[in-house]
């Protein structure tokens, strides 16, 4: 019986910590993170207290953007190991207690994928119509104005067809059909595969970039107000993204998906890059029918005050009330700078804040993603021009550094060469601020970042509310995040908690609300005391970057 039989709801409410394998560990001494060192680190994960492991991709791989170019959906790259490799981590994590979730990029695959190789020959090969190919118009210009999210048209030309196939992020990326119902077959038996290898789950990249519109219309432009998933200085945010993404068609095959995972027992979260991303996360996560959860960027941008927050939880909160889906929230990720910068008003990190948010992220409703490095507190790397690896980043410089500073090696040792990452040089440099915060010393220091982490991971795992319970949020100053969280069971008394976060470093007072006054705090929480009632427990008195418990 595997674990997943045993506990076949684990990932609600679930706490899943993204492993970057470039920069997690290098065992060989090339400079490049593997499955062995992610291996050998393993015991820090499961000290954490966390629930899962996300492995973002190490498929074989020209590496044009690190592992999200498949070239062999069932080949480890031989910079990270090998399938042999794979097993024994799987197994040594499985001995720890660790699910085990890895990226499945179902939506493109490399230009160097043998099926697009086949696809490229003729255009009536048996392969021919497994991307998606068009026509150029009359004057040589692509089939319509759809863009790619890296910059530029999402059409390429090719010479040898004399057609144009389309690429939603580089051209070395070519969009597979899923149109045609013998991709889909195939993109089933890579996942199953994966299943047969016995892992517990996946995170599917892009998810609702699978299928595009049949007919190829162009795009509305924006009408300005829209939330986009890329930066203002990318035209590809002048577009409503109507026909080259979300599609409608998309839920059938996410249904045959979801019957692929039921078959072994595994999970899944999707990726929704949308511009109104609630109501397709909702759609995707219909109970038993299709993903088991989803996250967006809602969380992932510079807005951070406590309104957004609110107002992106309840935005799903109240979809997923239709569908009976489930939600996942994340403040960092690998695409995204590291939220102890990107949430700091002067750019600098400050360990205050990054407890509270820790302490704002595992105390929302549904299950979370936490990045390598931000039970660290780490803040965001500053990479040097020369030293950029990210096409994104090239593409958009200066304006956007691209995604390399979020990315670099994992400090483990605070005085060893390259915080004992590599013993060589690593494919981006180890940051001097971020080796200050490695987790050795981290480790010793009774009120690290790293020590809240390990504390509240344990409290949330200790406390069914946090993991399963409804979240209300009350209005409260522009400063302070206020939410009620509920658990109503048939064998137990309701349980509820109310949290009240601080997000400025200025003291608040605020009135408690009607059916709290007159509570006690808790005080042996892992926020330690940072607030206190007024003498007649009427009013809430919050220390700067701090919390209340009641």
């Amino acid at each position: 019986m595997t674990q997943n039989t045993k506990n076949p709801a684990w990932w609600r409410g679930a706490v899943i910590y993204q492993i970057y394998p470039r920069s997690f560990q290098d065992s060989n001494g090339d400079g490049i993170g593997d499955l062995p060192g992610i291996t050998a680190r393993l015991d820090h994960v499961a000290a954490l207290g966390v629930d899962a492991i996300w492995i973002s991709p190490f498929f074989r791989s020209p590496m044009k953007d690190f592992g999200y170019d498949v070239a062999d959906y069932r080949d480890v790259d031989p910079i990270f190991g090998t399938l042999a490799d794979f097993d024994a981590l799987l197994a040594r994590a499985h001995q720890l207690g660790l699910r085990v979730m890895i990226d499945q990029v179902l939506s493109h695959t490399s230009d160097q994928h043998a099926w697009f190789q086949e696809s490229r020959l003729s255009r009536d090969n048996p392969k021919s119509d497994w991307y998606v190919w068009a026509d150029a118009k009359p004057d040589g210009t692509p089939p319509n104005n759809w863009l790619s999210v890296f910059g530029g048209s999402a059409w390429q030309w090719d010479s040898r067809r004399r057609q144009y196939y389309l690429h939603s992020f580089l051209s070395s990326q070519p969009d597979l059909n899923f149109h045609n119902p013998a991709v889909q077959d195939a993109l089933l038996g890579e996942v199953r595969f994966w299943c047969e290898k016995g892992v517990d789950g996946f995170r599917f990249d892009a998810c609702n970039h699978q299928f595009h519109d049949a007919q190829l219309r162009d795009n509305p432009p924006a009408q300005g107000g829209e939330v986009s998933t890329v930066r203002a200085d990318n035209p590809y945010a002048m577009q409503q993204h109507l026909h080259d993404k979300s599609r409608p068609e998309n839920l059938a095959f996410l249904e045959r998906l979801r019957g692929v995972l039921d078959a072994f027992g595994a999970a899944s979260i999707g990726e929704v890059g949308d511009e109104n991303a609630p109501p397709l996360m909702a759609d995707y996560t219909e109970a038993g029918r299709r993903l088991h959860m989803a996250y967006s960027f809602s969380l992932l941008t510079a807005h951070c005050a406590p309104s957004h927050l609110r107002a992106e939880v309840e935005k799903l909160e109240r979809e997923i009330a239709r569908t009976g889906g489930w939600g996942c929230w994340a403040f960092s990720n690998h695409d995204v700078p590291r939220v102890a910068s990107r949430w700091s008003s002067d750019g600098q990190p400050d360990d205050r804040r990054s407890r509270l948010q820790l302490a704002m992220l595992l105390t929302l409703r549904g299950s979370v993603c936490l990045y390598q490095g931000e039970e660290l507190g780490l803040p965001e790397a500053d990479v040097p021009f020369e030293r950029l690896q990210d096409p994104y980043g090239l593409a958009f410089w200066p304006e956007f550094k691209g995604r390399d500073g979020c990315r670099t090696p994992m400090p483990w040792q605070a005085d060893e060469v390259q915080a004992g990452f590599s013993t060589v040089e690593p494919w981006l440099p180890v940051s001097a601020a971020q080796q200050a915060r490695a987790v050795d010393r981290q480790q010793a220091a009774p009120d690290s970042v790293l020590k809240t982490a390990q504390a509240l991971l344990a409290w949330r795992r200790a406390t069914p509310l946090l993991r399963e319970g409804s979240i209300r949020f009350i209005d409260a100053p522009d400063a302070v995040l206020m939410f009620e969280r509920r658990l109503d069971r048939v064998d137990a008394p309701q349980e509820c908690m109310l949290l009240a976060f601080n997000t400025t470093d200025q003291p608040v007072e605020l009135p408690l609300p009607v059916a709290w006054q007159g509570v006690v705090l808790q005080t042996g929480t892992p926020l330690g005391v940072s607030a206190r009632l007024s003498a007649d427990g009427l009013r809430l008195q919050i220390d700067p970057l701090g919390a209340a418990i009641a």
